[in-house]
């Protein structure tokens, strides 16, 4: 026999239904709080910083206000600790009303790189590696990119194979010039075209 009371479940009456704790925060979506406010404001002004060290090209694709541009150019000029400060703070209101996604986009961009330029560096390696292992692999390459200049490939290949055989047996094979620059004429053949 089981003798336990249940536990009583949390909540109260009102207006002649059973509320609980969980009801009422879903149900209280008011105006944001201050602190909430605040650490958006804060939020937007980190962003801000973050955009003073944004590389050009990744800059322009982001279509800032001008305001806003006028005002990271001046932060960039000031040297003085309060001034700065302060220009930062103009900067985080300035940017209140942007959507911050694209923004932390081209930040994460910036600092990881693009997902389509590392792709790339690693096509180049394994095409690279490929290109000097093996002789069959320059009949592929040359199908997939008969643009590529023969000659140099095949005389960089040669070159890559006598530099990578050791002096001494037992050491470890050497990367010379050749080899960088294989690397360098297919990652080339492989960048997209710009538009």
């Amino acid at each position: 026999m089981n003798n336990k009371t249940p536990k009583p479940i949390k909540g109260y009456w009102s207006n002649g239904r059973f509320v609980k704790p969980e009801e009422i925060a879903l149900e209280e979506v008011g105006p944001p709080s201050k602190t909430q406010l605040k650490a958006e404001a804060d939020e937007k002004q980190a962003l801000g910083e973050a955009l003073l060290t944004l590389r050009a090209d990744l800059m322009a694709r982001l279509d800032l206000p001008e305001k806003l541009l006028d005002a990271l150019k001046e932060a960039k000029r000031i040297s003085n600790f309060e001034g700065r400060r302060r220009q930062m703070q103009f900067i985080g209101k300035l940017m209140r009303p942007l959507d911050p996604e694209p923004i932390r986009a081209a930040i994460d961009e910036q600092a990881n790189g693009s997902a389509d330029l590392t792709l790339i560096l690693h096509l180049a390696e394994q095409w690279r590696d490929k290109l000097i292992a093996d002789d069959e692999a320059m009949g592929t390459w040359m199908t997939e990119h008969p643009d590529t200049d023969t000659q140099q490939l095949r005389a960089l290949i040669r070159q890559a194979r006598k530099d990578a055989k050791p002096e001494k047996p037992g050491e470890a094979p050497r990367h010379g010039k050749s080899y960088r620059e294989i690397f360098q004429l297919v990652r080339q053949a492989l960048m997209p075209a710009a538009p």
